[in-house]
C-alpha cells in the first residue's frame, strides 16, 4: 500500500479506509478457518513478519515527523481490534477441539465403574506438556510409527557410520516390505522411527516458516527391559523455526516449560554436547525443590539445539534464510520424576492397582 508523503491527511484518510477493508478481510478469511493450522496461516499473512502490518509500517517512514505519532498510533488501533477478532476465533477453534476430545456422549445406563475414571500417567503427563505449550502459540503434530530410514536418520544429519543406525539398535522391517501409506525419499528401508523428529522433518517439508510445532508419540529402540529401560517408551519434540531465533530463545523456553510443569524455584542448564541434527547442541538439566529425595539436585532431562544447516537444506530451505531450535524429553521419565515412580514396566502391565493412585472422582 502506497501513500502520497505530501499529504499527509489524505493519508491518514486512506489508512482508515483502509483499515475498514483489512478488518473486513480478516473477517472473511477466519470465516472459512476450521482448525488450528489453517488459523496460524491467516494470522501470519496479517500479523506476521511479512503481514500486511508490517507492509503499513515500513510506509509510516516516509511521513513527515510530526504526522507519525498519528500514523503510529492509527496502525495500532486497528492491529488491536484485529488481535480482538483472532483471539475470540482461537477460543472457538479451541472449544470445538476439546469437544471432539471428549467422544460422543456417554450412555447413562452404563456401569460408572466404581465412581473412578483411571488417568494413565502418561496421558497425565502428555497432555499436561502440551497445556504448557500451547500458551507458547506450539501446536502439536502428529505422524506415522512406521517411518523410513530418510526421514528418521539421513534428513537429520545422522552418518551412516552412527550406532543408532545398526540394526542391534533399530527395529528395521524386511527389505521387501512395501507400505503405500508411509511415503519414502528414495529406495530405503522402512523402520520403527527411534524419535519423533520424523515428524519436525516431514512438517518441514510441507509447510514454510513461521512453525512452532510439538510432535509427542510413542517410540522404539531395540533395548532390554528392566526397571529403567523399555523398548517402548514416549518422547516429546520440539520444534520452532522463524527468523532470528537464537540460543536465548531456547533457553527461554525451556525455562518456562519446567516452572510451570514443576513449579517456581527450577532452575535449568545447558551443557554442550554432540547430536548430529544441532549445532550446537546440548543437555538439559533441571534442578527444583519440589521432587522429593531428587530435590535440589541437578538431574539431565532431555537434549536440544540450534537446527543444523544440513538439516535445513534437507528440507528445502535456502541456506541462511532461517534459524531455529529443537528439544526432546522424554514423558516416561518426566512421569517417573514428578510421580515417584521408580520402575518403567508399570507404565505398560495395565495393572489397576497402580493406575487407581492417578484416579479421578466422577462429577
Amino acid at each position: 500500500m502506497k501513500f502520497g508523503v505530501n499529504h499527509s491527511n489524505l493519508y491518514l484518510t486512506a489508512m482508515e479506509t483502509d483499515s475498514d477493508k483489512i478488518l473486513e478481510d480478516v473477517k472473511n478469511a477466519l470465516g472459512e478457518v476450521a482448525t488450528r493450522s489453517h488459523f496460524e496461516a491467516v494470522k501470519a499473512k496479517f500479523l506476521g513478519t511479512n503481514g500486511v502490518f508490517r507492509e503499513l509500517v515500513k510506509n509510516i517512514a516516509a511521513l513527515p515527523k510530526e504526522k507519525k505519532p498519528a500514523a503510529g498510533q492509527a496502525i495500532n488501533i486497528c492491529k488491536g481490534e484485529i488481535e480482538k477478532i483472532f483471539e475470540a476465533k482461537l477460543a472457538e477453534i479451541e472449544i470445538g477441539e476439546a469437544r471432539a476430545s471428549l467422544g460422543d456422549v456417554p450412555d447413562p445406563s452404563l456401569s460408572s465403574g466404581g465412581g473412578e475414571i483411571f488417568c494413565h500417567p502418561l496421558r497425565k503427563i502428555r497432555s499436561h506438556t502440551i497445556e504448557i505449550f500451547s500458551k507458547l502459540g506450539f501446536s502439536v503434530a502428529d505422524g506415522s510409527e512406521i517411518e523410513t530410514e530418510w526421514f528418521c536418520f539421513d534428513a537429520l544429519n545422522t552418518p551412516q557410520s552412527h550406532p543408532s543406525r545398526n540394526e542391534s539398535d533399530t527395529f528395521y522391517f524386511r527389505e521387501n516390505v512395501s507400505l503405500g501409506n508411509v511415503s519414502k525419499n528414495g529406495d530405503e528401508r522402512y523402520v520403527l522411527r527411534t524419535h519423533t523428529s520424523t515428524v519436525q522433518i516431514r512438517t518441514m517439508l510441507h509447510s514454510k516458516p513461521p512453525i512452532r510445532i510439538l510432535s509427542p508419540g510413542r517410540v522404539f529402540r531395540k533395548d532390554t527391559m528392566d526397571a529403567t529401560h523399555s523398548p517402548i517408551f514416549h518422547q516429546c519434540e520440539g520444534l520452532v523455526v522463524e527468523e532470528g531465533t537464537s540460543v536465548c530463545d531456547l533457553k527461554a523456553t525451556l525455562d518456562f516449560f519446567f516452572t510451570e510443569l514443576i513449579g517456581e524455584g527450577c532452575e535449568t542448564r545447558m551443557r554442550p554436547s554432540f547430536f548430529p541434527f544441532v549445532s550446537p547442541g546440548f543437555e538439559v538439566d533441571f534442578r527444583s525443590k519440589n521432587i522429593g529425595k531428587l530435590s535440589n539436585r541437578w538431574i539431565e532431562i532431555g537434549g536440544c539445539g540450534m537446527v543444523a544447516p544440513n538439516v535445513f537444506k534437507n528440507c528445502g530451505y535456502e541456506s541462511g534464510s532461517v534459524t531455529g531450535f529443537a528439544f526432546g524429553v522424554g514423558l516416561e521419565r518426566l512421569a517417573m520424576l514428578l510421580y515417584g515412580i521408580d520402575d518403567i514396566r508399570l507404565f505398560f502391565q495395565n495393572d489397576t492397582r497402580f493406575l487407581k493412585q492417578f484416579s479421578m472422582p466422577m462429577l
